[in-house]
């Protein structure tokens, strides 16, 4: 949707006009081009360094200027601010689960009036990537913690796996305290962690989600969202888990960590569940999706967001169509109705006035005109891409269809009874 990308990047803001895929390809040439010129200016610095460890020689003017350009050359890479480092993630399964994760029978779940499950039926094994989308207070987390077992349902029964290892990455960031330090987030009472067998230090830990050193002390308070997210990530993956459920994991993530978490959840052999409104997210990760259809009604299907919307457009298509067609079949039947009032008519001696037959002659282009915007309709709303980037305008246009064929059942009554 961008016409222009600013980016803050060490201090500077760097204006590139065009999509993002334009400024990725500027940015790269960029980074390219800065790498070329530290690279010439820390080969220049440490020759002037070697130079000036071998004492000053020649004429004193001279030998003056070259120290001073040293002095600034030294002031320049000091001020010189490297780009961050990549976050290093890594992922333990753990344990293998049992073939079953979860089973759902006939579940249904309300508060008060409002149905949040209403017989939802599914069976999730291990290794499926399960994305979960619906629109803010349809219940996503809910379904979530009734599959886990968390949250009891109303009706129907729950079935959990053997094995079963959960860890939960939280929405709301409600399981961080905001007085304790990165730390004891990570390992409390301990400065070392287990990953994959491998024993390795806290403080290492979180340098690889690029926490430097001398904040390992911090406490959480302190940290910004992006921050939280990391840390939530790095005590997320600290310990094996043989079920992953990221509830909204993307919010503040900038895009090199949210790709190398694309491909961490990619390799992971596990079962995941993952609840997000980010459409390439989902669509890069999960096998199979759950959604929601209103009113407590839940649907499973194969693939990611866009298999989901293209099978919501390709049904939406169709019920336009049906309606389309049972309406033609009104009109014919109207048409019939008219033809024999008509005759009626005609065997009565009826006459057509200026004004009526004037009407008869304009009513067949104007149908073929209708007819044409039908179809040229039609076709607009058998594009599934419609619905993802334009779901107005694809409203707009069912409502159009559904005009166009009222106006053609009146213009077609109106022909057979002025033909008659």
């Amino acid at each position: 949707m961008a016409t222009r990308i600013v980016e803050l990047d060490r201090g500077r803001l760097l204006s590139c006009p065009g999509s993002f895929s334009e400024y990725q390809s500027r940015k790269e040439m960029m980074l390219h081009d800065e790498a070329v010129n530290n690279s010439r200016s820390d080969k220049f610095l440490a020759q002037e360094e070697v130079w000036i460890r071998q004492g000053i020689k020649a004429r004193r003017t001279r030998n003056e200027g070259r120290v001073l350009r040293l002095e600034q050359l030294r002031r320049e890479r000091a001020a010189r601010r490297e780009r961050q480092g990549k976050v290093d993630m890594a992922l333990d399964a753990g344990v293998k689960s049992g073939k079953l994760v979860a089973a759902l029978e006939h579940v249904s779940k309300s508060y008060g009036d409002k149905k949040i499950v209403s017989d939802f039926s599914c069976r999730l094994q291990r290794g499926d990537k399960i994305g979960v989308i619906g629109p803010n207070g349809a219940g996503k987390t809910t379904l979530l913690r009734m599959i886990l077992g968390e949250l009891a349902a109303d009706q129907g029964k729950v079935y959990l796996g053997t094995k079963v290892e959960v860890a939960y990455f939280d929405q709301f960031r409600s399981a961080l305290d905001e007085e304790a330090t990165l730390i004891d987030v990570i390992s409390p009472g301990s400065d070392f962690i287990e990953i994959r067998n491998q024993r390795k230090h806290v403080i290492s830990y979180l340098g690889d989600f690029l926490f430097a050193p001398q904040r390992a002390r911090s406490l959480v308070s302190s940290l910004s969202g992006g921050e939280r997210n990391r840390l939530l990530l790095a005590r997320l993956f600290a310990r094996p888990a043989n079920v992953l459920v990221l509830d909204e994991p993307t919010n503040d993530l900038d895009i090199e960590t949210l790709e190398l978490l694309e491909e961490l959840l990619q390799e992971y052999s596990g079962t995941l569940f993952l609840v997000s409104h980010d459409r390439a997210f989902i669509d890069n990760v999960v096998t199979q999706t759950i959604a929601s259809e209103g009113d407590g009604v839940w649907r499973e299907y194969a693939g990611g967001y866009q298999d989901w919307a293209d099978y919501q457009a390709a049904r939406l298509r169709d019920e336009a169509l049906a309606a389309s067609s049972g309406k033609r079949g009104d009109a014919r039947a109207a048409q019939n109705l008219a033809s024999a009032n008509a005759s009626a008519q005609k065997a009565g001696g009826g006459k057509l006035s200026w004004k009526e037959a004037r009407e008869l002659e304009e009513l067949p282009p104007r149908i073929s005109a209708l007819e044409a915007e039908q179809k040229a309709i039609g076709e607009r709303l058998a594009d599934a891409q419609l619905y993802q980037s334009q779901p107005d305008e694809a409203q707009r246009l069912a409502a159009r269809l559904s005009e166009i064929d009222e106006q053609l059942l009146r213009l077609l009554e109106r022909w057979e009874a002025l033909e008659g």
